[in-house]
């Protein structure tokens, strides 16, 4: 990958396509408001899930969970409340996972689910 953008992208390309295959629906990408933007939110059941996906070629620099931050996830959830209440969403279970994905030879998936709590 040329740079952390396309790096990013295609990281999410992944982390959606892997979400799919384990039987989540995805209802939004790259949401954005005043208060952050996260990067998939998708629905499984009686489950929303907001889901930060970290991309890495090395961990030279840390593991990419570690990236996802105290004011990270401060962001994610002002953010997932402002989508919840835009769209109505007020039956779901509430869940916050991170996708660590490892662009090394052998690309690796790593979901953690509930990363962080609201």
């Amino acid at each position: 990958m040329e740079n952390n953008t396309a790096k990013g992208k295609y990281g999410e390309i992944l982390a959606k396509d892997y979400l799919i295959s384990k039987g989540y629906v995805i209802l939004d990408k790259n949401y954005r408001s005043k208060m952050g933007e996260i990067d998939i939110v998708a629905k499984k059941g009686e489950i929303l899930v907001f889901v930060e996906v970290k991309a890495r070629t090395t961990i030279d620099y840390g593991y990419p969970f570690e990236s996802v931050n105290r004011k990270k996830q401060e962001k994610i959830l002002k953010s997932s409340l402002l989508y919840i209440r835009q769209r109505k969403l007020f039956d779901y279970q509430l869940r916050y996972d991170i996708i660590e994905i490892y662009l090394t030879k052998e690309v690796k998936i790593n979901h953690i689910e509930n990363a962080f709590c609201q």
